[in-house]
């Protein structure tokens, strides 16, 4: 499991907010409601969340003009349509935003490793789900989703170019970004390169928009006592982190963050950086 110690989890009071217009594009019917398998797969990764609707009411402010500096292409990102149909979708309050996103945070989904890769986009509704359905949260937690083939999906409304407040770290979901492997990655588990890579890519691109290196280690206050810091405590943490750093769980398991080191290594190339570079933080 993802989580060692169970901790409350999403807001109260909130379990059917009043419907308003739901952002992104127009919504397609893909097909039936996912199975209980995959619900019941949901493991404490979506256990470690503090849900960002229980932060306020107020809308933050669209995201800045991204930092100059150094820059990574953007990779395809499969948009939420692929796999959020209309007997699924529930209805949501607007997204909630940050001035930039200085961090990321890895995760694995705790579900089954040997599915199809076509089978992703079911999978996905399976997590949404439980976390909107079973959980009483306004959206999935995480802003992405990477398959073992690399195929990057869209996860938490609001467009995946902006600083969106997701719901992936308790303590931490602000100004970060969660990244979700779909699969369980526990030790001796093999994490697919392509998977790898994709995550890379996309830290890579997200951080850059910050102009934040991959290998550094960037300031974060928590702002729940359910993490692994008090709230108000500022945490010192690596740009490119794995849930464990911020909650207390194994996630994104033993085998996936071993290889936390080669993906910053390998993101922060693709920014076209060095060696030489100072790692100097949050810029």
């Amino acid at each position: 499991m993802c989580a060692l110690r169970p901790a409350p989890h999403g807001p109260r009071g909130t379990r059917r907010p009043r419907r308003t217009r739901i952002p992104g594009p127009l919504l397609v019917l893909l097909g039936c409601l996912p199975g209980l398998a995959a619900v019941a797969a949901l493991g404490a990764c979506a256990g470690g969340v503090d849900d960002a609707s229980s932060a306020g009411r107020t809308p933050r402010p669209a995201a800045a003009r991204p930092a100059a500096g150094h820059r990574a292409a953007r990779p395809p990102v499969v948009p939420r349509a692929a796999w959020l149909d209309a007997l699924a979708r529930h209805a949501q309050p607007p997204p909630r935003y940050d001035d930039k996103a200085v961090a990321v945070f890895v995760h694995h989904t705790d579900s089954p490793n040997g599915y199809d890769c076509a089978d992703a986009p079911r999978i996905i509704r399976s997590l949404y789900t439980g976390q909107t359905a079973a959980r009483g949260w306004d959206d999935i937690g995480y802003n992405f989703l990477v398959d073992r083939c690399g195929t990057v999906y869209e996860g938490r409304a609001g467009g995946v170019d902006r600083a969106v407040t997701g719901a992936h770290t308790q303590g931490f979901n602000h100004r970060t970004v969660g990244i979700a492997a779909l699969g369980t990655f526990t030790a001796g588990v093999p994490v697919p390169q392509a998977m790898v890579d994709a995550i890379a890519a996309l830290a890579a691109w997200k951080l850059g928009l910050s102009g934040v290196d991959p290998r550094a280690h960037v300031r974060l206050t928590s702002s729940n006592s359910h993490s692994r810091y008090a709230a108000g405590t500022t945490a010192t943490l690596p740009a490119l982190a794995g849930h464990r750093d911020g909650f207390m769980t194994s996630c994104p398991g033993a085998a996936l963050a071993a290889r936390l080191p080669e993906i910053r290594e390998t993101a922060a190339r693709l920014q076209g950086r060095t060696a030489a570079h100072a790692l100097t933080g949050t810029p």
